[in-house]
């Protein structure tokens, strides 16, 4: 789906990438990050919400929180980040991107609330319960803090994925936050909700979600009560396109992920001022059948979009031609992603050792893939950084082994 994308707005990135994978300096099953765009797609976010006075934390999932990628952000003028969990956070904070908000898409475990509230010291952690506030707090206390408590909120008609429902009923908003501020160690600083936008792809636009009016009917009530120094956060779907319209429903943060290298379902549709900064690497492996298998390792392609037809630009030269384009079986969902095959004929016959691109939205952190990083391009001088596993660490990648 962002295949075409990196084509037409980064082919020097694609160019570097089969040259690196030929020289022996890149792995296959590696997503392979951009660092320059991605540092100039944070310049370009960060201004675009201070414009809007909208505080900005980073989630760095999608790219299984590499080291690079995270110092890229920090350069970019963000210097925070969004935890998915606990070890998400803990990732981030060795690269130097501290933790802005927690507890949201996970809540942190009764066992690493201790570990939360001394080492990390978030400026957010989001509850969706009275049980989980406590946790919070009373971690807080015994770390000597006082922690900002964000409550989860949700009504009746609002829009989850199935397996993140919860939080506190936003009828009861009042009597949520008086409770929270009765807790010694925490204070009730505002309220979230996820998803705040989603794409339509009927549309082929960015829409709000229930939720939104959700936190725009609570953030009322709140401030009828006298309570007007509130944090509303609603993250979802957040490129810069979109911030006025976070802005104009009462937001003051969000939280870009996929916005920063450019592969938010909107990019793949309409040409936004982020830059495609990320791509999946993978290599023939062998032919059998009338097809070319590629190794997998990386193949989640994140399900925003209906099934559509994927290909792979599979060549052996440092170039991006719409005429080195096959199409490609993907594995099943329900099945390990060893290979994929890859249509051959028609005089395009991919041979092992051939370089193979993906373009599509991936989700590193739930992958066995490496992460690597790539700075230069925008000198004319690209180099690898490093290559990490999905919790921005270091790995072993035995073509660099040297006997």
């Amino acid at each position: 789906m962002f295949l075409d994308l990196l084509i037409r707005r980064n082919p020097t990135f694609i160019e570097a990438v089969i040259a690196l994978h030929q020289q022996g300096k890149l792995p296959a099953n590696s997503y392979v990050i951009d660092l320059d765009k991605v540092e100039r797609n944070s310049k370009l976010f960060q201004t675009e919400a201070r414009k809007f006075g909208l505080t900005t934390f980073a989630m760095t999932k999608q790219v299984g929180r590499h080291s690079g990628f995270c110092q890229a952000v920090i350069r970019g003028g963000i210097n925070q980040s969004v935890a998915v969990d606990v070890a998400c956070a803990v990732a981030c904070d060795k690269a130097g991107l501290k933790t802005g908000h927690i507890g949201h898409l996970v809540q942190v475990p009764l066992t690493e609330a201790d570990f939360v509230a001394r080492k990390l010291k978030p400026e957010f952690w989001t509850v969706f319960s009275e049980g989980k506030s406590r946790e919070a707090a009373t971690a807080s206390t015994r770390a000597g803090r006082k922690q900002k408590i964000l409550a989860r909120i949700q009504s009746a008609g609002d829009t989850f994925y199935r397996g993140h429902e919860g939080g506190f009923d936003a009828e009861d908003i009042i009597e949520t936050a008086d409770g929270i501020d009765k807790l010694e160690g925490g204070y009730f600083a505002g309220i979230t909700t996820f998803p705040a936008l989603l794409f339509d792809p009927s549309t082929g636009k960015v829409k709000p979600t229930p939720n939104l009016k959700t936190l725009e009917l609570a953030a009322e009530k709140l401030r009828v009560a006298g309570r007007t120094e509130i944090e509303i956060n609603a993250p979802g779907t957040t490129s810069s396109v979109v911030l006025s319209a976070l802005a104009e429903a009462g937001a003051t943060q969000c939280e870009p992920g996929n916005g920063l290298h450019g592969t938010t379902p909107l990019h793949a549709v309409e040409d936004l001022p982020e830059d495609p900064a990320v791509l999946y690497l993978s290599e023939v492996s062998h032919n059998h059948g009338g097809k070319a298998y590629c190794f997998g390792g990386g193949l989640y392609i994140d399900p925003v979009f209906p099934k559509y037809q994927v290909q792979a630009l599979v060549t052996s030269e440092p170039r991006s031609r719409y005429d080195d384009l096959h199409d490609v079986e993907m594995p099943d969902y329900s099945a390990i992603d060893y290979y994929a095959m890859i249509d051959s004929g028609a005089g395009k016959n991919p041979r092992p050792g051939d370089t193979v691109i993906f373009g599509f939205r991936g989700q590193a952190f739930v992958t066995r893939a490496h992460v690597t990083g790539l700075k230069g391009l925008s000198s004319g001088k690209p180099e690898v950084t490093t290559i990490e596993n999905g919790f921005g660490e270091k790995s072993f990648w035995p073509g660099v082994f040297k006997p």
